[in-house]
């Protein structure tokens, strides 16, 4: 991977993270033209091939992380910034990143909650949505909700599999 892509990215998740951890809020701003720039890149750099890997990994952000969108358990922001990722590495590099970015964000949420003094309600939210239910006690936009900001745990998964690759 060149070092202009991980440069970018690496700039990339660490502005959404310090927005989201900020305001609850990833920009369309930075997101969309990060998209289009990954587009744009990798279609300069490996032609029509370049453009289909940009767009298998917008593709594949929408599956893995739109699946957690629809039940609320995530926002679209973090569903945006997993696409601009994914636009710059691909499909591959982004799953393996998105695995590791789940359990960075796992460890978060178990701290968070312990923190809290609510690592029982973590737990019963996790099951409904296991059990795929989209109940409003475990939606992410709900201001009561034990939610954290999912940016940081994003740009962990990154950078981890930058290093490891």
């Amino acid at each position: 991977m060149p070092s202009f892509v991980i440069l970018f990215v690496v700039a990339l998740v660490i502005v959404a993270s310090v927005s989201d951890v900020r305001t609850r809020r990833i920009p369309n701003l930075l997101t969309l033209p990060a998209i289009a720039a990954g587009l744009v890149a990798n279609t300069v750099v490996g032609g029509f091939s370049g453009l289909g890997m940009s767009a298998a990994g917008i593709l594949t952000a929408g599956l893995v992380v739109g699946g957690f969108c629809w039940f609320r358990a995530m926002g679209f922001g973090d569903l945006k910034l997993c696409a601009a990722v994914g636009a710059w590495i691909g499909p591959s590099a982004l799953l393996f990143a998105l695995l590791i970015t789940a359990m960075a964000g796992g460890v978060m949420a178990i701290v968070y909650a312990v923190w809290k003094g609510k690592l029982g309600v973590l737990f019963d939210r996790s099951s409904n949505l296991l059990r795929g239910s989209r109940s409003s006690a475990s939606d992410v936009r709900d201001p009561s909700a034990l939610a954290i900001p999912y940016a940081p745990a994003i740009a962990f998964g990154v950078v981890f599999s930058f290093f490891a690759n």
